[in-house]
C-alpha cells in the first residue's frame, strides 16, 4: 500500500500559516490535496502536523475535507513520518510537504512508478533536480525510513527526514541505501514555484488565477514564460 503523506505546520519561521493561505480561492492546502487527489498510484493520503495546538486549523480543515490526518513531533519529523506510515500501515511512503502547493498528480505518480519498477530503498526528483522547485516527491519504502530512524542521530537528520537516506548531507551521517532519480528531459530546476516567502505566496496566486482546474507544471510552465515574473527567477 502507498501513502502520500505531506507534512504541514503552521509555524513556519518565514512565512507563518502558509499552509492555509488562500490560493485559488482555497487554503494552499486544500489545494494541494484536491490536486493529489488526481494522483492513480496513491492508496491514501495523509497530513502529518505537531501536536502543538497552534496546528488545530490544520487538522481541521482535513476533518473538513475527509483527508486523514497524524500528529507527532514538531522537531522529529523524521520519527512523525514514519509512526505516520506505521499508523496507514503503508509499505510505500511518498514524502511530500506542504510548501508545494501546485505539486503535480502525474509528476508523482511517475516517481511512484519508477519506485515501483526499480530495486530502489528511495526515488525522487529533487536530489538531481531538473523539475521546478515545488514539484518535489521523494517516494520510500517503510523499511528504509525506519532504519533511518533507528540511525540516525544528529537533530538535523530528524528535522529534514531524508538526507541520511539520500546522502545530501554526509557531514550529518549517512546510510548506504539505493537511489533512484527522477529526471526531466529538460533542466527547470530554475524555476521557483515553492511557497516559503510572501513573493512565494503572490507568485502562486497570480500563477494559478491564470489556470484551470487541474492544470499540469508543463502548462504552467507555458503561462509562466509570457509572464516571466512566474517562473520566481533570482534578482540579477
Amino acid at each position: 500500500m502507498i501513502a502520500a503523506i505531506i507534512q504541514a505546520r503552521m509555524t513556519s519561521t518565514r512565512l507563518p500559516g502558509k499552509v492555509l493561505a488562500a490560493i485559488g480561492g482555497r487554503p494552499a492546502l486544500q489545494l494541494m490535496l484536491q490536486r493529489l487527489s488526481a494522483c492513480r498510484r496513491l492508496d491514501r493520503i495523509v497530513v502529518a502536523t505537531t501536536v502543538n495546538a497552534t496546528d488545530d486549523p490544520v487538522v481541521a480543515l482535513c476533518r473538513q475535507l475527509g483527508v486523514a490526518s497524524f500528529r507527532g513531533s514538531e522537531q522529529d519529523v523524521l520519527g512523525r513520518l514514519l509512526a505516520a506510515a506505521e499508523a496507514q500501515g503503508a509499505e510505500g511512503i511518498v514524502r511530500l510537504t506542504a510548501d508545494c502547493p501546485i505539486i503535480d498528480p502525474a509528476v508523482v505518480d511517475e516517481a511512484v512508478a519508477l519506485f515501483a519498477q526499480g530495486d530502489f530503498d528511495y526515488v525522487s526528483n529533487a536530489r538531481l533536480r531538473t523539475y521546478p522547485d515545488g514539484l518535489d516527491v521523494e517516494v520510500l519504502g517503510r523499511q528504509a525510513l525506519a532504519r533511518a530512524d533507528r540511525e540516525a542521530r544528529h537533530p538535523a537528520l530528524r528535522e529534514h527526514v531524508t538526507p541520511y537516506i539520500n546522502g545530501r548531507r554526509p557531514q550529518w551521517g549517512r546510510g548506504e541505501f539505493r537511489l533512484g532519480d527522477l529526471c526531466f528531459a529538460a533542466d527547470f530546476s530554475h524555476v521557483r514555484w515553492t511557497l516559503d516567502r510572501a513573493d512565494d505566496l503572490a507568485r502562486l496566486r497570480r500563477l494559478v488565477s491564470l489556470l484551470p482546474e487541474g492544470f499540469g507544471w508543463l502548462q504552467a510552465l507555458s503561462v509562466a514564460t509570457r509572464e516571466p515574473a512566474l517562473l520566481g527567477l533570482p534578482v540579477p
